[in-house]
């Protein structure tokens, strides 16, 4: 009998033998233990399994057993990276993610999707067991020269390895260059070629540059798709079958800079109930699913925003152009229409495919002017009094339902980077009544838009936000004790009335910011499912996303399913059924990357504002405390990182309970007032550096 023919038929018996369970997950020194086998078989079994791990055929973890992915308990996902070396496991079927630490990753890296499955004796850690398909083909980062060769440190920190640039590699590459760089093998650590240069670094808009394509986004639309977006802005709509609302008073509230408005509203106040409508452009109306323009929206999730630009997820013939409900023109929306008691109670409502036509395009701004009796603004929008009036009425209303719901309402700023005529600013955002109001009215037609699917019990995509685990929820009680507050909650079933109850009983106390910032920290991620678990930080139990269509995909989603379902509940269930989950992970994904990108876009402009305050000093709030350094905010909301060698001499212990640093006399508490000066700048680590005064 030929050597080959034995070798592959003890090889498929093997595979046999643990695909049928009979030698599932064991070693090869336990599968010639049972076979009565010497050590000079049980080194033949090991090559052979290792034959089959090379085919694909089977697994192996690190303590060299074997077998396959349903016997591991493996599932398939993405790997999130950080820079200090370990990682996040997200499975693609929504179940909890898992940590991974460094030594469980075996060769993968961030955005990979590979096979993982929870290791035994621990409550949520991961291991890796074969990476499936890599995530980054291409790498941005500053190439680094060494000798003849180099490497590549990345723009996007949690690709946390250098990839190695062979002698001859570099193309023009200079040193301190950033540079896109594409992966050219995997086997011993990330090994790739120059591609292109982008430019040196330390400058912002190369920085930029660098930081967007290391996220992967897409920042140019195919030309099929620009296509079909400009015959579809042709379109004229049309009312037939359709809602007229044109006749009534209908407005749009936004941002002074606001690029595409896809929300309008109208009020009125008839006896003792309110009729409030929230009118959301049909955007679904001109964007058939599975189409061009359909397929690129899903790949992009949603629109990402910079101080300088925006990477919309539908073309400006759409985002800007046909789907906006810009002022005094004919527009197609999908209307909620409700009816509202004086105790902020849903009385009925109603969805409709609608045609409006806005009245004013308000700023937050203007509708402020108005309320507050500006006699410029009063003579501008006269029309427009008594609007104004009824919505701040109902805004009220509605806030105090949701407060006695037990909302939190978490008071934390927003960093709003302005970029004008090449000048970086970084104003105080105040958050007024106009803002609550157009809040207040789009939260309250999610949940109506989100009740209706739940009730005629069609797929869905649910925006949800699980409860705090127990673990955090005792972590965040423990802190409250440590500031002499009472924690007056089982962590085991917290409730949103619990939280709630903590931050008003904090009103105007200096303490507020620090526990809202903590509390913010115990919570759970707001994300997307199929399944509607609820709301925790709106106290809701039945929440989805559906009146930003032009911005993000899963509003886009539930405009479909909602047309659906007012003309064929049955039909929709059939069209969406498999579709939801798939979307829902979808969405949940684009939506960290775009987070993290302005974050990290943000971080870059914050670091250029910055440039010119070295050895200022301002008022500043300890906002983070670690074993390595403090962190501290100024009123603005820029942040810096205060290294713990630049504090007096003397060694320092962290308290993670209390989160807090002690040492030399000091205590250094989360929320604790300080000064500092300025002292550095890095564009490149994107960190502003501090040094207490």
């Amino acid at each position: 009998m030929p050597v080959f023919f034995v070798i592959m038929n003890a090889r498929q018996s093997l595979f046999n033998q643990i695909k049928s369970g009979a030698f599932a997950l064991m070693t090869p020194q336990e599968i010639a233990s049972r076979l009565r086998l010497g050590r000079r078989e049980a080194s033949a079994i090991r090559a052979h399994l290792y034959a089959l791990v090379r085919s694909g055929e089977l697994l192996a973890d690190k303590r060299e057993r074997f077998g396959t992915a349903k016997q591991f308990g493996a599932l398939e996902g993405k790997i999130a990276g950080n820079e200090r070396g370990f990682a996040f496991f997200s499975p693609f079927d929504g179940s909890g993610d898992l940590f991974v630490p460094a030594s469980s990753l075996h060769g993968a890296l961030h955005g990979d999707t590979v096979l993982c499955f929870h290791r035994e004796n621990t409550e949520d850690e991961g291991e890796v067991l074969a990476v499936i398909s890599r995530g980054m083909s291409e790498v941005v980062g500053t190439y680094c020269r060494e000798g003849r060769a180099g490497y590549l440190l990345p723009a996007e920190r949690r690709f946390s390895s250098r990839v190695f640039i062979p002698a001859g590699r570099q193309k023009n590459a200079k040193n301190g260059d950033k540079t896109v760089v594409k992966i050219v093998s995997y086997r011993d650590g990330p090994v790739g070629e120059v591609l292109a240069v982008l430019g040196k670094s330390r400058d912002l808009f190369v920085e930029e540059e660098a930081l967007i394509r290391s996220h992967s986004l897409h920042t140019q639309f195919p030309q099929e798709v620009l296509a079909a977006a400009a015959k579809q802005e042709q379109r004229r709509p049309l009312p037939e079958g359709r809602e007229d609302l044109r006749s009534e008073l209908i407005i749009t509230v936004d941002g002074e800079d606001t690029r595409d408005i896809d929300d309008a509203i109208s009020v009125s106040r008839e006896g003792g109930v309110y009729r409030l409508g929230v009118h959301i452009a049909d955007v679904s109306h001109y964007v058939a699913r599975g189409l061009p323009i359909d397929r690129e929206a899903y790949a992009r999730g949603t629109s990402v925003y910079f101080p300088d630009r925006v990477l919309p997820m539908l073309p400006p013939a759409l985002s800007n152009g046909i789907c906006s409900l810009n002022e005094g023109v004919d527009r197609l929306a999908l209307s909620c229409l409700m009816t509202v008691d004086r105790k902020g109670n849903v009385l009925n409502s109603r969805i409709v495919p609608s045609v409006i036509r806005s009245r004013h395009r308000m700023t937050y701004a203007a509708v402020m002017k108005l309320y507050e009796r500006d006699a410029a603004a009063a003579a501008e929008y006269p029309d427009l009094i008594p609007f104004v009036d009824t919505a701040m009425e109902l805004t009220k209303i509605l806030k105090q339902a949701r407060a006695m719901r037990g909302s939190v309402s978490l008071e934390l700023r927003e960093t709003k980077i302005l970029f004008e005529n090449g000048q970086i600013s970084i104003p105080e955002h105040p958050r007024e009544l106009a803002h609550e109001m157009i809040e207040q009215f789009m939260v309250l037609a999610n949940e109506c838009v989100a009740r209706y699917m739940a009730e005629m019990n069609v797929p869905a995509v649910f925006r949800v936000h699980e409860r705090p685990s127990p673990e955090k929820a005792e972590e965040f009680a423990g802190f409250l004790e440590q500031l002499g507050l009472s924690a007056r909650f089982d962590p085991e079933h917290v409730e949103p009335a619990d939280y709630s109850r903590v931050l008003s009983s904090l009103e105007g106390s200096p303490l507020a910011s620090v526990v809202n910032r903590v509390m913010l920290r115990s919570m759970m991620k707001a994300a997307y499912s199929p399944n509607n678990v609820g709301h925790f930080g709106l106290a809701s139990d039945c929440y989805c996303h559906f009146t930003s269509p032009i911005r993000r995909y899963p509003d886009l989603v539930v405009h479909r399913i909602v047309k659906e379902t007012l003309q064929n509940a049955e039909k929709a269930r059939e069209m969406f059924q498999n579709f939801v989950g798939e979307a829902a992970a979808q969405s949940s994904r684009c939506e960290r990357e775009a987070q993290e990108a302005e974050r990290d876009v943000d971080a870059l402009y914050i670091c250029a504002f910055m440039q010119d305050k070295i050895g200022e000093v301002y008022d500043a709030t300890i906002s983070g405390v670690t074993s390595f350094a403090l962190f501290a905010e100024l009123s603005n909301s820029v942040e810096g990182i205060i290294p713990l060698e630049t504090l007096d001499c003397g060694s320092y212990r962290l308290d993670e309970r209390g989160m807090t640093l002690i040492g030399g006399g000091e205590q250094y508490r989360i929320g604790k007032a300080v000064k500092v000066e300025v002292t550095g700048v890095d564009l490149g680590s994107r960190r502003v550096q501090f040094k207490l005064v």
